[in-house]
């Protein structure tokens, strides 16, 4: 046999020896296998992943630390006030005084309002005294005394500050063209408030046209509106599901859904974070297993996600969420708060936006506070389900419904969306938002600091991890004219406290230029620049390439 053949025959030439063109292709294969490999675990990389890059044990002790240090100098001041009251010097102890009553708030949670949450009381509850637009007038405010006994009180001035902390993403919050008079012609006509429930006399026309021009928008057969979103949650969930039915909720749901699950007093099961195998765990062995007493099979089993989460700025997987709704044949409520009117090339949400039919989906949930300037949220889906839902929320019956001036911006914001006001501006804002988000991110991301969130998402936010970091970048922000919102515990883990940055259609690029270069010089003061060198860009351009 000629040695030709033989390398014909055997794909490693002679005898299974490899040629060096053979050699070259396998190399090649494999390190573009490592390549596609490396992208993939890229792509994949979650929240979790990169704060376990950044919070190393050193870093967490450090963290914790903080924390058990405020405490501890906490508890000697209490017990030196108690000790200079016992000795007739006029101090002060604590709230819960001697009385023969038991404290109506408890010890633990008086203490931490008084030598944790008082020192940095500033920063919360700003008082603005301005429409949210894109500019907004903050009140000013000095405090005087002990840090944890005295609140902030306004001096009458005001500060002007570039708004990265409302929700308005689509730029209704402030006056509108189209919707302010619409509204003024609203509240003349119908006055400013139902003054009843909708079950009794405040049903009036124009929640009818309200709940039909939901529907419509949605893609849906009927909608539902509570006057409060908070209440959408918590007063629907209990409608749904009770004894022996299952709920499966996503560990970061929104509080509503966490108060909303527990008045049903169904049974809960929580999956970690947008993960998909562990929802899929849950749902076999739910169906496998039955109630855990009885073994019995469970009436119904409901998965409850969010569009967007408002603390991770990440949308949920709601394509393969649908895939396990179906497979295990359980029932689907997404709480679209932050994404309806946000996500999508014509703002109908995360369905739009990740390819999914809305009427597959069981319940549908969202707020007008965030893209539509107003008040409130609605359930919607079958007629069915919102008869059922209307008959029997305790909201219907209790609460008065939504002011006509209210209900009047969310007909007019979402015609502007639809383009039923005979402009292009809906899908030019929701071009805006989208551009104003990922350009934003995008340059965080470069300058060092750890964003978390989606594209196209309008919630960005920045870690700061450490909280005695919070106080420190809330002042340099507004010292600077920034108005931004800072959350940690208990709204975050201990360890994972933030900036939460929220923008909108009505931000110019200028202004967003401005922005990230304050904040960029914040961020070297504060040291919270934890991914510094834009690891995040060069990877994010790998990918593409």
């Amino acid at each position: 046999m000629k040695d030709d053949d033989a390398h014909r025959l055997h794909p490693n030439g002679v005898n299974g020896t490899p040629t060096a063109g053979v050699m070259i292709q396998a190399q090649n294969t494999k390190e573009n296998e490592a390549r596609t490999r490396r992208s993939i675990r890229r792509v994949k990389k979650t929240n979790q992943d990169e704060f376990a890059e950044v919070l190393h044990p050193l870093r967490q002790s450090i963290i914790y630390l903080g924390f058990l240090l405020l405490m501890v100098v906490g508890y000697i001041r209490d017990f030196l006030d108690k000790l200079a009251a016992s000795m007739g010097s006029g101090g002060k102890g604590s709230s819960s005084s001697s009385s023969s009553s038991a404290p109506i708030v408890s010890n633990e949670q008086d203490f931490y309002n008084r030598r944790l949450y008082m020192r940095i009381v500033d920063i919360f509850n700003r008082p603005i005294c301005s429409a949210p637009g894109s500019w907004i007038d903050v009140m000013e405010r000095r405090r005087e005394g002990d840090p944890c006994s005295t609140h902030p009180e306004a001096t009458g001035k005001t500060i002007r500050c570039l708004n990265l902390g409302s929700y308005n993403y689509l730029g209704f919050a402030a006056n509108d063209e189209y919707c302010t008079p619409k509204v003024i012609e609203a509240l003349k006509k119908c006055g400013p408030s139902t003054c009843s429930s909708s079950a009794d006399s405040g049903y009036l026309d124009k929640h009818k046209e309200m709940e039909e021009t939901v529907a419509s928008f949605l893609g849906v057969e009927s909608a539902f509106v509570y006057g409060m979103g908070f209440a959408t949650n918590s007063n629907t969930i209990p409608i749904l599901a009770g004894k022996n039915c299952l709920i499966i909720s996503d560990e970061f749901n929104h509080k509503s859904i966490v108060d909303g699950v527990r008045l049903s007093g169904a049974s809960v099961k929580v999956f970690k974070h947008n993960n998909m195998a562990h929802l899929e765990y849950i749902l076999r062995h739910a169906i496998v297993e039955g109630h855990p007493r009885t073994h019995r099979p469970w009436k119904k089993i409901l998965i409850i996600v969010e569009g967007i989460y408002s603390m991770e700025g990440e949308m949920a997987k709601l394509r393969e969420i649908m895939a396990l709704k179906k497979r295990y044949k359980a029932y689907l409520y997404l709480d679209e708060a932050h994404s309806i009117g946000a996500l999508g090339k014509t703002g109908r949400g995360v369905c739009e936006q990740q390819g999914v039919n809305p009427k597959e989906v069981d319940v549908m949930m969202g707020t007008f506070t965030k893209s539509f300037g107003s008040c409130g949220g609605y359930i919607a889906g079958t007629k069915a389900l919102v008869d059922h839902v209307r008959s029997s929320s305790p909201a219907n019956f209790y609460a008065t419904s939504m002011s006509p001036s209210s209900v009047q911006q969310i007909i007019s914001s979402i015609n502007v969306i639809a383009g039923k006001d005979g402009s292009t501006r809906g899908l030019q804002k929701l071009r805006n938002l989208r551009a104003n988000s990922n350009y934003f991110r995008q340059e965080l991301k470069a300058r060092g600091f750890h964003v978390l969130g989606d594209e196209d998402s309008p919630v960005v936010p920045v870690m700061t991890y450490y909280a005695s970091k919070i106080p420190a970048v809330s002042r340099l922000c507004l010292e600077r004219n920034l108005a931004v919102v800072l959350v940690g515990f208990p709204a975050t883990a201990l360890i994972l406290s933030r900036m939460r940055i929220c923008l909108s259609a009505a931000h110019t690029l200028e202004e967003l230029k401005l922005a990230v270069e304050l904040i960029d010089e914040i961020g070297d003061k504060c040291m919270i620049k934890y991914n510094r060198g834009g690891k995040h860009i060069q990877m994010h351009k790998a990918i593409l390439n």
